[in-house]
This record gives C-alpha cells, sequence and structure tokens, in this order.
C-alpha cells in the first residue's frame, strides 16, 4: 500500500515516508486523532470477535440441543447476540475502511 502511494505520488519509498513523517510531524493534533480514532475501532473489531466467538458457541449449543431433541429456549437469544456482534463488527469494519480511503 505504501509502495503503491508512493508510485502514485512520483516519489521512491523513502520519500514518500519522509514527506509522510514530515507532514504528521507538522499537523501533531489531527495525527493524534486519526491515531485515536483508528485505535477505537481495531478495539471494536476485536470486542466483536470476542463477542461473536461467545455466541456463536451459544448458538451450536442451542443447535446441538434442537438436533437431539430437546428444547432450546436460549436459541433467539443467541441469534440475536450473533446478529449484534456480526452488527458491531460490520460498522467498525466500514469505519475503518472510510479512514483508511480518505
Amino acid at each position: 500500500m505504501i509502495k503503491s502511494a508512493a508510485a502514485r505520488c512520483s516519489l521512491s519509498l523513502a520519500g514518500f515516508l519522509a514527506r509522510s513523517a514530515l507532514a504528521a510531524a507538522r499537523d501533531l493534533d489531527r495525527t493524534s486523532a486519526e491515531i485515536a480514532d483508528e485505535r477505537e475501532v481495531i478495539t471494536a473489531l476485536f470486542e466483536s470477535r470476542r463477542r461473536l466467538g461467545w455466541a456463536g458457541s451459544n448458538l451450536n449449543q442451542a443447535v446441538k440441543a434442537l438436533n437431539s431433541g430437546a428444547d432450546a429456549p436460549q436459541l433467539e437469544a443467541a441469534v440475536a447476540a450473533v446478529r449484534r456482534a456480526a452488527d458491531t463488527a460490520h460498522e467498525a469494519a466500514a469505519r475503518l475502511i472510510e479512514r483508511r480511503g480518505s
């Protein structure tokens, strides 16, 4: 990605990195805000991953109970938890893509 950006700017990799570092150093408030926002998004993605694992495990247990003929009253809650975690992951990924694209 960095090599591609350097080529698009008609700069060597070292030149591109130097100019990028200087631009970041000139506007520390903006740089700090972008880094903080990206960290927040990445944290949300990791949290979603953890929640999806937990919800997926509960969903598997409910399906196993149904397959053995038992009731699975927690099935709706497990499906809802998977949906919430998937929505959160989708939103965080979309925010990260937006940040990377701008």
